[in-house]
């Protein structure tokens, strides 16, 4: 399996795919913080808050998340990468949990610049708001804007984005039985897509019923998984971080169901 993770991860780093989809991420990242800056200022409309929104890490990650998926698990199916793995000798199990891990590399790579810009935004010490709509790192930059780097700020920045980043690959590991059960990337990306929107929506619920409540606190879509700041305790960290492991292993092990009984063509 070791072989097989960094054979994908060479592949991965040698794609094209990779480096577009980073250099987006980078460009609406930089883009996300100037009108988190310009917007309380007044510089520019409160009005543009949602173009700031769209291009934050929550949104972006729901459509180049879910690409990911298509293009390195769907398109291995394409070129008969699973299907010569599995003639190879791998068993079923390990090309699911190989391909997993690289799909959340991948997803970790991309989350970078977010990561490193809202760190670099935050050390200015300017003010940086985006009101209602800051989810994410987007929350991050609007909330602890403006604190004094410490060591201990830079280590509670540092637990806060691996949290964020752990939450938005137990989210995206949707997309992973989705990719070996459809073997399409457009279905892929559609239906995350639309399975964000419809989470988003319930989860503003989730106040109006404690039962709805309770449930989406074990997914990682419930609960402030994707509300953490640097003033989170270390507790709801260890939570955040705990349901989003059992979340995964879930849908690895909902996919292995579904990929072992299945017809490889």
């Amino acid at each position: 399996m070791f072989n097989m993770i960094l054979a994908d991860l060479f592949k991965m780093y040698k794609s094209s795919a990779i480096k577009i989809l980073f250099g987006i991420t980078t460009f609406c990242a930089a883009i996300m913080v100037v009108f988190a800056n310009l917007i309380p200022q007044g510089k520019i409309g409160e009005e543009y808050t949602g173009i700031g929104f769209m291009l934050s890490d929550i949104s972006m990650m729901s459509i180049l998340g879910a690409a990911i998926a298509g293009i390195f698990i769907c398109g291995d199916f394409d070129n008969k990468t699973i299907h010569n793995a599995i003639a190879g000798g791998y068993s079923r199990g390990v090309v699911i949990v190989s391909k997993a891990i690289v799909f959340f590399c991948a997803v970790g790579f991309i989350l970078l610049p977010y990561a490193i810009i809202t760190g670099i935004a935050l050390g200015t010490g300017l003010k940086f708001d985006m009101g209602a709509v800051s989810v994410g790192f987007l929350n991050i930059l609007s909330k602890d804007s403006g604190v004094v780097f410490t060591a201990s700020v830079l280590l509670k920045l540092l637990a806060a984005a691996f949290t964020l980043m752990l939450v938005y690959m137990a989210q995206l590991s949707i997309c992973v039985p989705f990719a070996l059960l459809f073997k399409k990337p457009v279905l892929v990306v559609v239906i995350y897509y639309l399975i964000s929107i419809l989470t988003g929506q319930v989860t503003a619920l989730r106040h109006s019923s404690q039962v709805l409540d309770n449930i989406f606190l074990f997914t990682p879509f419930g609960g402030n998984y994707n509300f953490v700041t640097l003033s989170t305790g270390t507790g709801d960290f260890i939570k955040a971080i705990a349901v989003s492991v059992v979340f995964i292993i879930a849908m690895i092990a909902m996919t292995y169901s579904i990929f072992r009984k299945s017809e490889i063509k």
